[in-house]
């Protein structure tokens, strides 16, 4: 790949998603983007290029995008934000949100569907706390693609096997053939919409809590700033966001701050002071069972 065809790549992929691509990520782009080339009846990555350059084919830049900004996930990624979300910031609402009972839940980036499951599960387990209260889990995502996968809930044994309990598999999943679905009651706790993180989010409406983890560490200091932003501007000002336990809001914007005691957690600058509290000990012994993996489920 010529230094102009990779820099073509990744001003498209900069301008469509925020992913922002160095010149070492090249094999990356080429490993890729053949299957698109071959998908699209073109011989190979020059094909590919030629034909962006001189047409700008939005069928095939939409493939390209979507190609490059799928991402895995898993079950309960990571642990310690779902317990912080169930034994902190839950209780925190429960008593906040007493009189108006309703709840909004954003999954930004959500891939396959893994994290807002999880989060609906644990909503499920505290079920006989929430008794006649609104809740709405969003998951949006730029891949359409990825995004019919988690509406259809459909897992293979590998994927459920990665955090999954065996204790939440069994009761809120079906096995279908040697696949799992989640159940529907589960799956009805869920909306999906194909949405991109660049745009103005407002039309997204106000949440309470926010999961924008592990996406911001493929933007530019540019983007995350424009990003972290926006999603202050839809926040609630007692809400609380949850990032990677890699990414930071320090040194790139001043619209959020750090939970005390909670990493990855950050409420709004100027925010009261009910944000979360560190997880006590006990509460997170008594968290939502979540061994570190599925044994062979059968």
């Amino acid at each position: 790949m010529t230094p102009d065809d990779f820099k073509l790549l990744a001003d498209l992929l900069k301008e469509r998603s925020g992913l922002a691509l160095n010149e070492d990520k090249t094999y990356l782009l080429e490993s890729r983007l053949a299957p698109v080339a071959r998908k699209h009846g073109l011989t190979g990555l020059d094909d590919l290029v030629g034909e962006i350059r001189s047409k700008r084919p939005e069928g095939l830049i939409h493939a390209v995008t979507e190609a490059m900004t799928t991402n895995e996930s898993f079950f309960f990624r990571d642990t310690t934000p779902f317990d912080v979300f169930e034994k902190v910031v839950m209780p925190e609402f429960l008593q906040s949100r007493a009189g108006a009972k309703r709840l909004r839940i954003w999954s930004a980036a959500c891939s396959t569907g893994q994290e807002p499951y999880s989060l609906a599960m644990v909503l499920k387990e505290m079920a006989a706390k929430l008794a006649d209260w609104r809740i709405e889990i969003v998951g949006t995502d730029i891949s359409g693609e990825v995004l019919e996968k988690a509406k259809v809930g459909i897992y293979s044994q590998f994927e459920v096997q990665r955090g999954l309990p065996i204790q939440l598999l069994m009761k809120y999943f079906a096995q279908v053939n040697e696949l799992w679905q989640v159940d529907a009651a589960l799956r009805a706790m869920v909306s999906y919409r194909e949405f991109n993180l660049l745009k103005d989010l407002k039309p997204l409406g106000k949440f309470d809590v926010v999961f924008c983890r592990n996406v911001l560490i493929y933007f530019d200091q540019a983007t995350k700033a424009q990003v972290l932003k926006g999603i202050s501007e839809i926040l609630t000002d007692d809400g609380c966001l949850f990032m990677g336990a890699a990414e930071t809001v320090l040194g790139i914007t001043d619209t959020f701050k750090p939970v005390p005691g909670q990493r990855g957690v950050y409420a709004k600058t100027g925010a009261p002071e009910a944000a979360p509290r560190p997880l006590p000990a006990a509460a997170a012994a008594s968290a939502v069972p979540r061994p570190a993996a599925v044994a062979t489920a059968t």
